[in-house]
């Protein structure tokens, strides 16, 4: 039986929950009994899936978890000192974890420098795997220090395979360590049982979909200068972006002084963005860098045709380079409003591809992968 620890704190809605989670479950549901799994519940993140965990019989473990109380949900400064203070609380407790978990995968998503730094220091019998969730800043320090704590680490798994050739063409890791995982991000039977319960929405114009955090990696500023300059063209479309964050002030000051109103719609966060994903005729990415992009595959499953940045580094890739939908210059004045003239009704080829691009990002298969990495050596 192979024993499972998760390590992924986390502060408002990222995309690594979901990965983290269905990872999760899925290392659960099918292996049937053979792995025992474990996520740590650092400050309270996780408060709201325990009964799901619960449901699938993964086990909690518990360090702080009435501290999520106490922590702003939003603010770029005040995120980075909270991801300190987790390091510090958690140094211990973790210590303790991973001296009394001898024989374990600890695969971690999110704050990796602790459980690295640890593993790197401490002589511990775990098999580290470091998961890289979203696309990373590598400056010469974090270089240095994958270069350093790598040498004992197990596995380095990346979310594309372009990113895994990235990584590896660095050469500060062990290349024979570096491998493709992609991640769990879709359920099928939940997606199918959400279809049925999504409502129909009523809108008299075409609908320009966008969904992800208000921050300066989404690049909707970008998006909403970009639909003005389209909209003069073209007036049949309105823009719904779902989402919260730091920029939503300046997002709404940008609408209404491009007399946006009747046209732009910040719909804040949905759970379930399926029903807009069923009536939108377009969905689109402006990111100015995504791994892989949980809501282009989400959005591709759902039928709808997608268009995105190129942007490093998951995009291009899911996409198929442009064969499975559409790629603009990454945050380049004019290549969105260019690329919305250039769509027509004839893309069920592209949307076809997409779909089945989409299948590679299931929990099963996320599983049958991993089960594969579990075993290396």
């Amino acid at each position: 039986m192979n024993n499972l620890i998760y390590w992924s704190p986390f502060l408002g809605n990222v995309g690594t929950i979901k990965s983290c989670l269905n990872s999760a479950i899925a290392a659960k549901k099918f292996s049937k009994g053979k792995n025992n799994v474990k996520v740590i519940n650092v400050h309270g993140e996780w408060n709201n899936y325990l009964k799901l965990f619960y449901k699938n019989e993964i086990e909690v473990i518990n360090f702080y978890p009435n501290l999520v109380n106490y922590f702003p949900k939003s603010g770029y400064i005040k995120s980075r000192l909270i991801y300190i203070l987790i390091f510090i609380i958690s140094l211990i407790p973790l210590l303790k974890l991973l001296r009394k978990e001898k024989e374990c995968f600890f695969i971690a998503h999110l704050i990796t420098s602790l459980p690295l730094f640890l593993n790197h220091i401490f002589n511990l019998k775990c098999k580290m795997i470091l998961r890289i969730s979203g696309y990373p800043k590598l400056n010469f320090f974090r270089k240095l220090f994958w270069k350093i704590t790598g040498k004992k680490v197990y596995l380095i798994t990346c979310p594309t395979k372009d990113l895994q050739k990235e990584i590896s063409s660095l050469n500060i890791l062990d290349n024979e360590k570096i491998k493709f995982l992609p991640d769990a991000i879709i359920n099928i039977k939940d997606f199918l049982s959400q279809k049925l319960r999504s409502n129909e929405l009523s809108y008299k114009k075409k609908i320009i979909l966008s969904v992800g955090r208000l921050t300066k990696q989404k690049n909707f500023k970008y998006l909403i200068n970009e639909l003005n300059n389209f909209l003069k063209v073209n007036k049949n479309y309105i823009l719904i972006i779902l989402g919260d964050g730091e920029e939503k002030k300046e997002l709404k000051n940008l609408i209404n002084k491009l007399n946006l109103n009747e046209k732009v719609f910040l719909l804040g966060f949905k759970e379930n963005p399926l029903s807009y994903m069923l009536r939108a005729d377009v969905f689109v990415l402006s990111s100015i860098w995504e791994e892989v992009g949980f809501v282009i595959v989400e959005a591709a499953l759902s039928n709808l045709l997608v268009v995105s940045s190129d942007c490093p580094n998951g995009p291009k890739e899911f996409l198929s380079s442009g064969k499975a939908g559409f790629l603009f210059e990454n945050n380049k004045i004019n290549a969105l409003k260019n690329t919305f003239l250039s769509l027509n009704d004839n893309n069920s080829q592209k949307k076809i591809l997409a779909k089945k691009n989409s299948l590679i990002y299931t929990r099963f298969r996320h599983y049958l992968v991993l089960k594969k990495l579990l075993s290396f050596q």
